[in-house]
């Protein structure tokens, strides 16, 4: 039995449609931000101040493996009920909500495994949205683009582990854009037409990589083309890539590379 705590984003989705395609047994905890997950028979909706009622749920459910899929919106903290066990550790997931997502979902991990709960990784069902190292598309970076690339990854690696930062553009070896907590999208969106940069996307120091990899779907290929980008890096199997296929049929139409280092 596989607990799922299940969010916003396609993500969510794709993750529970492969593990019902496998026949796993599964519950799921909510967290998205309209009880998307409903109409499910096994779908559970728990605020994320009743933590005993969560963790009693996963026992009662005898489930040793628990993973996280989706984007899990930031509660209204004045607003939760609470009982016991969410007393005890609400000050610790406020704190690290003011830090950012990625950080809350984190606390609640921690949590979990103070109880004796293992998470796993939330692409333990679904390998095949993560590559490896290789080019993805026709087109190959060349020798200027190589240098970017050499120069964006130097700037990951003196990142502290404090920093937002999963994505930025780098354009003729200069940084020209970072990504903030708005996510990636906003960041092209205030480019400049036509920069010719190459997006790239890595996990941030110190990620939990079991959850918040760096995700691209189509829309970001699309959007790489709608900024004059050249291509995307990701780092070999630290990524996410949904709709595989279309995604890199899209960046051959279009001259867009694809590169896992």
């Amino acid at each position: 039995m596989i607990g799922l705590f299940l969010g916003d984003t396609v993500f969510s989705k794709i993750v529970l449609n492969k593990i019902k395609k496998l026949k796993k047994k599964y519950f799921i905890i909510d967290f998205s931000k309209n009880s998307k997950f409903k109409k499910n028979n096994y779908s559970h909706r728990i605020s994320i101040g009743k933590f005993g009622k969560i963790i009693n749920l996963i026992k009662e459910k005898k489930s040793k493996r628990v993973l996280f899929a989706g984007k899990i919106a930031k509660p209204k903290f004045s607003s939760l009920r609470l009982d016991l066990k969410g007393i005890y550790y609400m000050p610790s997931v406020i704190k690290a909500s003011k830090i950012g997502d990625a950080a809350l979902i984190k606390a609640i991990i921690k949590i979990l495994n103070i109880e004796g709960i293992k998470v796993i990784s939330s692409i333990s069902f679904n390998p095949e949205l993560s590559l490896k190292a290789g080019n993805y598309s026709k087109l190959k970076p060349n020798l200027e683009d190589l240098v970017s690339i050499k120069k964006g990854i130097k700037y990951f690696n003196k990142l502290n582990e404090l920093d937002h930062i999963q994505a930025l553009v780098v354009n003729n070896g200069e940084i020209v854009a970072k990504e903030g907590r708005e996510g990636t999208r906003k960041m092209l969106i205030k480019l400049k037409r036509k920069t010719h940069g190459i997006l790239i996307k890595f996990p941030k120091k110190k990620q939990d990589l079991r959850m918040d990899l760096p995700t691209i779907g189509l829309q970001t290929i699309k959007d790489c083309k709608k900024y004059g980008l050249k291509g995307i890096v990701l780092k070999s199997k630290k990524n996410i890539i949904l709709d595989k296929g279309k995604c890199i049929q899209f960046a051959n139409k279009n001259r867009i590379f694809i590169k896992i280092i």
